[in-house]
């Protein structure tokens, strides 16, 4: 790919795969309920007009979210449905919020970039690129003042490497010893433009190392290079030392649904697209020993029944009363804004 081969950082040493199961299950969900996203796009029963599909990144998704602990809190950017998932996330309701329906985690107001939960310790996924970085570092410091041993984590993807909030916010985390991660998921492409036309400087890392940080790069291919690098930096933020790692992985389709990728060969789609951490460890069990076809086929379809019934249930939940438009804008107690309509009707009518 593009990162530089001595910027990767792989373990090498043999492993078990005594976790790869497991692991191997949400990315397979991940990936599933990302291109049921995409069906629902295309039958014309999603909100808003973009949404941005995380397939290929799923290993990145999971080998970080799966190690993060009650109490913990984390931003995602506007690629973010897998990130969330991976985290423990109710399918039904995120596609019902995708589908801007009552039922979803933000009463359809949110929608697919906008999605956010206070129980999960989800701040909130934001389409501003980098936008939801500097969150994260007021997160760390409250965890800090209040020594529960929480850490946060903010997502987002190499677009926003070239943003000032996250220098800002790396250099205020390593100041103040925060227990924060950044964790960039570089997928080669910002938009339509690759890395290489964006920056010089490839090894992402180093500019974490350049405020104080833990740095280093990460191979998204296998989750268990990606889950092993992010459990020695979430141990080191719970402690003080906050860190920066970026996941090399690949965006397999366009930056948008709609995207159909004029800016990429055949050539490199295919080659990139060859970088696929699911079908990785699929491979990887079954090699081991760990699992047989049979197994795994039966897990993928159990799955896609379990995503199936996400655009079930989406279609089947009620749209939100206009109404609704003012609740969680104004604070409990206050009275709601009167509609034009209505007052006009109240003068016209004298009273």
């Amino acid at each position: 790919m593009t990162a530089p081969s001595d910027t990767v950082v792989s373990d090498k040493a043999p492993r078990s795969n005594t976790e790869l199961l497991p692991l191997y299950r949400e990315m397979r969900r991940v990936r599933t309920f990302e291109e049921r996203v995409g069906e629902l796009f295309v039958r014309g029963q999603s909100a808003g007009s973009m949404l941005h599909l995380s397939i290929g990144e799923e290993a990145a998704a999971v080998g970080v979210a799966s190690l993060m602990r009650d109490g913990d809190t984390f931003t995602t950017h506007h690629r973010g449905h897998g990130i969330f998932l991976a985290r423990g996330a109710d399918p039904k309701r995120m596609m019902a919020e995708i589908g801007g329906k009552e039922e979803g985690y933000c009463r359809g107001k949110g929608g697919s970039m906008h999605i956010a939960d206070m129980g999960l310790g989800h701040l909130g996924a934001n389409a501003i690129v980098g936008g939801g970085i500097a969150a994260v570092v007021g997160a760390g410091l409250a965890s800090k003042r209040a020594g529960k041993g929480a850490v946060s984590v903010a997502f987002f993807g190499d677009g926003a490497m070239q943003q000032g909030i996250l220098y800002e916010s790396m250099n205020m985390a390593a100041l103040w010893d925060l227990p924060v991660l950044f964790v960039c998921i570089n997928n080669q492409y910002g938009m339509g433009t690759r890395i290489e036309q964006a920056t010089k400087g490839r090894a992402l890392h180093e500019r974490g190392l350049a405020f104080g940080l833990n740095a280093e790069t990460v191979d998204g291919l296998d989750v268990r290079d990606v889950r092993s690098t992010a459990a020695r930096f979430i141990d080191e933020a719970r402690n003080g030392k906050p860190g920066f790692f970026a996941i090399e992985c690949y965006r397999f389709f366009g930056h948008a649904r709609m995207d159909k990728s004029p800016y990429r060969s055949e050539e490199d789609e295919a080659t990139g697209r060859a970088k696929d951490p699911v079908l990785h460890a699929r491979k990887a069990l079954l090699e081991h020993g760990e699992a047989d076809e049979k197994a795994l086929d039966a897990i993928d379809a159990e799955i896609a029944r379990e995503m199936d019934a996400t655009i079930d249930f989406t279609v089947a939940s009620t749209e939100p009363p206009l109404g609704s438009m003012f609740r969680d804008v104004y604070a409990p107690g206050e009275p709601e804004p009167e509609p034009v309509a209505t007052r006009i009707d109240r003068i016209l009518a004298g009273e």
